[in-house]
């Protein structure tokens, strides 16, 4: 019988394998954050066109159009922000994201929630560029 904490280090050894299957060890990342071209759909209702080469996966388009639209929100003395959706596609190592979010002055309903404040302060932290 293996012992418990046998089954544990087996497991945790077989889950780091995984997590560096997708992204070969000593991978440098370096992101280029090629532009944040931003259309206003209404008054609270804002579509954000990133573009960005480097990018290791669509959660890195994702990261910069969040950023994007925390600091449109602060621009626009709003405080905070909600995700309604991001679409991201990738072609010949250029990645592009089409993301529309809400801003607004109060904590909006719904669960992808941004404090912008907050936000903008984390992407100056993670070197991701804002608008």
């Amino acid at each position: 019988m293996v012992p418990r904490i046998g089954l544990v280090l087996a497991a945790v050894a077989a889950l780091a394998g995984c997590a560096t299957e997708d992204r070969p060890e000593g991978e440098v990342f370096r992101p280029e954050y090629l532009g944040v071209e931003t259309r206003l759909l209404a008054d609270d209702l804002v579509n954000l066109l990133v573009t960005m080469g480097g990018a290791r996966d669509l959660q890195d388009v994702v990261d910069y159009a969040e950023c994007a639209a925390a600091q449109y929100a602060l621009i626009r003395g709003y405080g905070f922000a909600r995700q309604v959706r991001t679409n991201v596609v990738e072609e010949g190592g250029l990645w592009r994201g089409d993301a529309v979010y809400t801003v607004s002055p109060t904590l909006p309903k719904g669960l992808r929630t941004i404090d912008a404040e907050v936000a903008v302060e984390d992407c100056r932290a993670k070197g991701i560029q804002t608008v």
